[in-house]
């Protein structure tokens, strides 16, 4: 990453993260913070499944989308903050699995649009980790707007 990260930017996020109802719903954590890269990885949950019994694809998003927008703040002053203004899945193989890592990267920085990718994994004890969804992410930067802090 060429940008240079914010002192604090490890701190900030774990606050952030713990804010967040969404993934505590879902039960996921926050397992790496790195300059430009978070992973957040989720156990196999059935109340998160979808009919055919596989995570559902809206739970995959949500996470790959938490992953990448923290990837991404990751690289921003720590007086701003950060929103996602779109996004585009590709559901590659079904989420089956005992653990799901979902990883956002920053692809392309900036000082008012950022854009991300994410991978998402289905992990299991009896093989690798299977690829099961990318996205592509834009987030814009937010700073001075009332109710959106970081």
């Amino acid at each position: 990453m060429t940008e240079h990260a914010p002192a604090d930017f490890r701190d900030r996020i774990q606050k952030s993260f713990a804010r967040q109802a969404a993934m505590r719903t879902i039960g996921a954590e926050l397992t790496q913070v790195n300059q430009g890269t978070v992973e957040i990885e989720l156990p196999f949950n059935e109340i998160l499944t979808q009919q055919h019994g596989f995570l559902h694809a809206g739970v995959i998003s949500a996470a790959l989308d938490c992953a990448g927008t923290y990837a991404a703040y990751s690289l921003i002053d720590p007086d701003a903050s950060i929103l996602t203004i779109e996004f585009k899945v590709n559901l590659m193989s079904p989420g089956r699995g005992e653990r799901f890592l979902f990883r956002g990267e920053v692809t392309k920085p900036g000082s008012t649009i950022i854009v991300s990718d994410g991978r998402a994994y289905s992990i299991s004890p009896d093989g690798p980790a299977k690829l099961i969804a990318s996205m592509t992410a834009t987030m814009m930067v937010i700073r001075g707007r009332e109710g959106i802090e970081g």
